[in-house]
């Protein structure tokens, strides 16, 4: 799919479908306005007429509107002008975006950019001078336009013909002073989604087929296609070596060997410290021993989202040839019961030298991560994140709207969440206090994996927090938000909108 910017009034554009919107009520937007008027008010005798009321998801389509030059027109249902907030931008977005693919338009002009979204957040950095709301809504849009045109059918012996013709999308500006600037916004954020398909794709993907020796191979195939990136792949002999006793009890039970993949991109000077990116790749966790029941236990091919966000925010990044130096760092294996396996009880020496009483062998991805964070301290980083589906503790506290944050800096907290919203890819910071860590308490090592049911998504940030006293550092606990169950079962891309936003205001503010 092509995107670009197009400056004009409606009436003008040779397009096969035009949209405009269309407020609850019969109010009409800027865009829906001049097209009225050079129609003579068509638009606004058929919303008379009661065909169209402005509801948000509602749309309308017309053929051979008067003194226009598209096939189409879209009137897209914006909901009450004094409640226009970002979820109901969204909502319009997707609506406009699948309506549009419904038809036989092969191009479609978007006049949504323009649409004034109140509370709309601040935009930092490179596209301040456009205004929060025409940046915003772009990016919104070209996420949309992703997120409703995606199928994961590669595995299906038959999968449906795609007839869908729509190919390119134009998104029209009445004002044309901010176009050069907005282009850079649409880059940012046409890379942004492919960064999400990338994860998706990924998430998606069946423990037999993306195993870890699979991440590592699409690891060393993104270096291939980006000749910023340098990809590096550990074996276990390598881990053993350096000491990983912790990562490497998780992998005990199973046949596939277990990988620790690192990605640098380069791009600005040498000196410059990196942030480093941690995700966690169990491509399938049974939970060990301590196995999980039956029922759903599909889904825990998506426990490799946060390597899947790692690898798509890599990708997104390098796309937009941000000057900064970025590491990521996937500590990749899956979680198996075996003869071989670890057991409950059982003590593991980590990278960092700290005992750890295994007391439940589904606490796997705090083991995997703490070595990883100690290997990410040899990178000397500016900051660490690590993105992990961590616990279903945080599901229930949260839901499936905002992830987990926590951090060990409150100003790395506030840049997190503001970057949150800035791309409506939302966390909510939980507290991380000294009071948690006797929870972790053992009476044999230095500390054990659980701390018990009560707060088990601060404990296991507080398991974390011991390993990452050397550096800045956030986890971001995304079990809630990583994958969809259900009818609509399937892999987000979240949170690579979050890390890329936030390093584009990085980089920005160097």
């Amino acid at each position: 799919m092509e995107f670009s910017i197009k400056t004009g009034s409606p009436e003008k554009q040779r397009s096969d479908c035009i949209v405009v919107g269309v407020f609850e009520g019969g109010k009409l937007s800027g865009s829906a306005l001049a097209l009225d008027k050079a129609a003579k008010h068509y638009l606004s005798d058929i919303i008379a007429r009661g065909d169209m009321n402005g509801k948000t998801t509602t749309t309308l389509l017309l053929h051979h509107v008067p003194n226009t030059l598209g096939e189409r027109v879209l009137l897209v249902g914006l909901g009450k002008s004094t409640e226009f907030h970002a979820k109901q931008f969204l909502d319009a977005a997707c609506t406009a975006m699948r309506a549009v693919q419904k038809t036989g338009a092969k191009d479609a002009t978007l006049y949504l950019a323009e649409l004034p979204v109140l509370s709309a957040v601040q935009w930092s950095g490179q596209a301040a001078s456009t205004g929060s709301g025409q940046a915003w809504c772009l990016t919104q849009a070209v996420l949309a336009a992703y997120e409703t045109s995606y199928r994961f059918d590669r595995l299906k012996s038959k999968p449906e013909k795609d007839n869908k013709s729509l190919h390119k999308i134009h998104f029209g500006l009445l004002d044309g002073k901010q176009a050069a600037a907005l282009k850079t916004v649409l880059a940012q954020a046409v890379a942004t989604a492919q960064g999400m398909k990338l994860a998706k794709d990924l998430g998606n993907l069946p423990g037999n087929i993306c195993t870890p020796t699979y991440l590592a191979a699409q690891a060393l195939a993104l270096a291939k296609s980006h000749k910023s990136i340098k990809t590096t792949v550990l074996e276990e002999k390598d881990m053993r070596k350096l000491g990983m006793g912790s990562l490497l009890s998780v992998t005990r039970g199973s046949e596939q060997p277990a990988k620790l993949i690192t990605l640098e991109y380069h791009g600005a000077d040498k000196k410059q410290k990196p942030i480093v990116l941690v995700g966690k790749g169990i491509t399938f966790d049974s939970g060990g021993i301590s196995l999980k029941p039956g029922a759903e236990m599909d889904e825990m091919k998506y426990d490799m989202c946060g390597a899947a966000s790692v690898l798509g925010t890599l990708q997104a990044i390098a796309e937009m040839g941000l000057k900064l130096n970025v590491v990521g760092v996937i500590p990749a294996c899956e979680n198996l019961p075996s003869g071989r396996a670890t057991k409950p009880g059982d003590i593991v020496t980590s990278m960092s030298g700290q005992t750890i009483e295994i007391l439940n062998t589904d606490a796997e991805g705090r083991l995997i991560l703490c070595d990883a964070l100690t290997y990410a301290g040899k990178f000397k980083p500016d900051t660490v994140v690590d993105i992990a589906t961590l616990t279903g503790a945080c599901v229930i506290a949260l839901g499936h709207v905002a992830s987990g944050l926590f951090s060990n800096r409150d100003d790395l907290a506030k840049e997190l969440l503001a970057a949150g919203e800035q791309i409506y890819d939302r966390a909510w910071q939980l507290p991380l206090w000294e009071d948690y860590q006797q929870l972790l308490d053992s009476n044999f090592a230095d500390m054990q994996n659980i701390g018990g049911r009560a707060g088990g998504t601060i404990t296991a940030a507080c398991f974390l927090s011991r390993f990452t006293k050397d550096y800045r550092w956030a986890h971001l606990d995304i079990a809630g938000t990583a994958h969809k169950s259900g009818k609509d079962k399937g892999a987000t891309g979240r949170p690579v909108p979050l890390l890329t936003q936030y390093l584009i205001n990085r980089a920005n503010s160097k």
